[in-house]
């Protein structure tokens, strides 16, 4: 005989929710097989209650505008809160955990900016606060970094993990589209948000890559110490020269671990067309982890998206549902995990790519040539052509590995010279 249903408290009802509400229906019997219970969503918190509904969960789905009927009501068995933002979704997740429910989330930027102090309530309270959706969307990173990639150190986690900026690179690059033209683009198919920012400016990446940094390391790197750069002012034109070095440019975040500190961060860097992080192309995510038992494994599917992303919260439910033990929310027996070593950016080293637009005169590149040796900066290759008519001409080059110190300081120097027209374009080469 089948086991009383496991009723759900939903928080919002908008494209994941409303995916997660279809999975439901659709797999009901496929999940009677594998929880021997029917999961069922009583009540979903909306913001406007006159809203038309695609779908409606079932009949008895009732549908509410106060936080009270979900986070009070004793019935449910655990809420899922999937409303996004910072304030409604803090409190939806602190009182429900505080009133003895578990919680699902998606919400990246709350884990990143305020995990902390939830995982430590949920342990207070012996709850679980389960987070698959928040990184990703359908990739399973999280569980894997928890349980499956356990017993690894983990040495390295390179990733692509936004799908709008991933999107409008691969247009700008295969069809050449300046940013503005591939941005209109990723609106039109939905990718893009009316306001890019967190996308673009890569706070998104940031969000997540600060909640796999604490699954990956047992360490909470905060979030506003972490160094983001985003898309916003990539030029097809690098785009270009990148290709012809044989390099694409994608957006990165990234976390190694250099004798016990971390080296974190996200930004646009240049990968060589081999790698299989190249190849991730349109709105897809990857993630690339080294494990000193394991070796490099990557994970890849999509990273947004009603079906996807809900297959990702119900996993969740489904994993809370079947625990048998104290709940493994942050992947540690800490359940407040210490603030991390934090290498410096500065300190960092790695290949660069560099663009100067300068002066078509003689003694110019000997000029630059001097004042990176001065920094101990090697170049590597080196690519000049008058490709018009005019008082300025770009210089492309790459350098072997060199402290990001030392290429800034030789920077801050050559973009103060007279025969230099505008701040020199920099990108990391992986």
């Amino acid at each position: 005989m089948q086991d009383k249903p496991i009723h759900i408290g939903l928080a919002g009802f908008g494209t994941v929710g409303t995916g997660l509400a279809r999975i439901l229906a659709s797999n009901r019997e496929w999940l009677d097989k594998r929880l021997g219970r029917e999961l069922k969503i009583k009540t979903i918190l909306v913001r406007d209650l006159d809203k038309p509904r695609s779908f409606i969960p079932e009949p008895s789905t009732r549908f509410t505008d106060k936080i009270e009927d979900l986070v009070e009501d004793q019935d449910l068995d655990l809420v899922v809160e999937l409303i996004g933002g910072l304030q409604t979704s803090y409190e939806i997740i602190n009182r429900s955990l505080t009133s003895g429910k578990s919680v699902v989330t998606a919400n990246k930027a709350l884990l990143a900016e305020r995990g902390p102090e939830l995982f430590a309530l949920a342990a207070e309270n012996n709850l679980g606060l389960y987070y698959e959706a928040s990184v990703a969307g359908g990739i399973p990173i999280v569980q894997t970094l928890k349980e499956s990639l356990a017993g690894n150190r983990i040495e390295s986690l390179t990733a692509i993990l936004n799908g709008t900026s991933n999107f409008m690179l691969t247009e700008m690059t295969k069809k050449h589209l300046d940013y503005e033209q591939a941005l209109i683009l990723a609106k039109e198919k939905g990718y893009a948000e009316a306001d890019p920012s967190l996308d673009v400016e890569g706070w998104d990446a940031a969000h997540k890559l600060c909640i796999l940094i604490r699954l990956a390391y047992g360490r909470d790197y905060p979030f506003s110490g972490l160094p983001v750069q985003g898309i916003n002012h990539v030029d097809p034109y690098d785009l270009v020269k990148a290709g012809n070095f044989g390099y694409v440019l994608k957006l990165i975040a990234q976390v190694k671990e250099r004798s016990g500190s971390l080296q974190a961060g996200v930004f646009p860097a240049l990968v060589n067309k081999d790698r299989m992080l190249a190849k991730v192309d349109g709105p897809f995510n990857a993630i690339l982890l080294e494990g000193n038992a394991v070796g490099p494994i990557m994970l890849y599917g999509q990273g947004a998206g009603d079906l996807p992303t809900g297959s990702a919260v119900l996993s969740d439910i489904m994993a809370l549902v079947n625990r048998q033990t104290f709940p493994n929310n942050t992947g540690f027996l800490d359940s407040q995990l210490k603030t991390a070593n934090i290498l410096k950016p500065e300190l960092t080293v790695s290949r660069h790519y560099l663009r100067f637009t300068v002066q078509d005169r003689p003694g110019v590149l000997a000029v630059l040539a001097r004042i990176m040796g001065e920094q101990n900066i090697s170049i590597a290759q080196l690519n000049q052509t008058q490709e018009a008519a005019g008082q300025y001409v770009p210089v492309v080059l790459m350098t072997h590995a060199a402290p990001f110190q030392q290429i800034k300081t030789a920077l801050q120097e050559i973009d103060r010279l007279d025969c230099v027209r505008s701040p020199t374009t920099h990108y990391r080469i992986l």
